[in-house]
């Protein structure tokens, strides 16, 4: 069987060989993109291998990192790599489902990039069915408990599929969210949205700030917007 090979970024490496997804690109433009001013406490909501949190713990250097993860390998992954990286003392990972998560503080930053998949053909593999489907978390309960956490003036990002991402957004608005900003991210140009990235604040918020990302250029090399966001983290920009 094939081991996944660690995943080295510029200033920290992800092992991934016990998790069931590996570093891709919804990970790694979540942790670019999810903002907040000089966020307190941070949450990351099925932490999987880490690499989000490990992103923010780079680009905020006083942020205190809570990591939640129900699986077994990937609990132990983002441990093992939050142990092994250079900000060990702000990042913590607590192996139990979200829903009986009780945390004593609220969260400026909450993020996730939540399992989508509703009543689609699930794998004999129990840790990829836990990462990819919603029947260990579904949106209501995954908002239910983001509600409960967030900070009165706190954000929360997620990435999804745009159906699903409409989906989340109407329970979210349901539950007492606005949503703030969006981000449609496309391969190239032309080409349908992947993925949507939005972040949400509790109560009445105003207009919502629109954006697009595109990773591509019409030439398959990777666009200018792309390599900036990414280049404190990629080796390749």
């Amino acid at each position: 069987m094939k081991v996944a090979k660690p995943f080295r970024f510029k200033q920290f490496t992800v092992e991934q060989d016990r998790c069931a997804l590996k570093v891709n690109t919804d990970a790694v433009l979540l942790g670019a993109l999810a903002s907040f001013d000089q966020p307190e406490r941070t949450l990351e909501v099925g932490t999987g291998s880490g690499v989000i949190s490990l992103m923010l713990a780079q680009r905020y250097p006083s942020t205190l990192i809570t990591g939640v993860e129900i699986e077994d390998g990937a609990f132990e992954q983002s441990r093992g790599n939050f142990q092994n990286c250079p900000w060990s003392d702000r990042l913590q990972v607590f192996h139990q489902p979200f829903q009986s998560f009780r945390p004593k503080e609220k969260f400026d930053l909450i993020v996730s990039n939540p399992p989508y998949f509703e009543n689609h053909l699930q794998s004999s593999k129990k840790n990829r069915n836990l990462a990819l489907h919603t029947n260990s978390l579904s949106f209501g309960e995954l908002l239910d408990g983001v509600k409960a956490h967030l900070s009165q003036q706190g954000r929360f990002f997620v990435i999804l599929p745009e159906r699903q991402m409409e989906e989340l957004n109407s329970l979210a608005v349901q539950l007492g969210f606005s949503p703030v900003s969006s981000t449609r991210v496309y391969d190239k140009p032309g080409s349908q949205a992947l993925r949507v990235i939005r972040s949400f604040g509790l109560g009445e918020i105003g207009k919502i700030n629109e954006g697009t990302l595109t990773i591509k250029n019409a030439d398959n090399e990777y666009s200018q917007e792309y390599a900036s966001l990414l280049k404190d983290f990629l080796l390749i920009f």
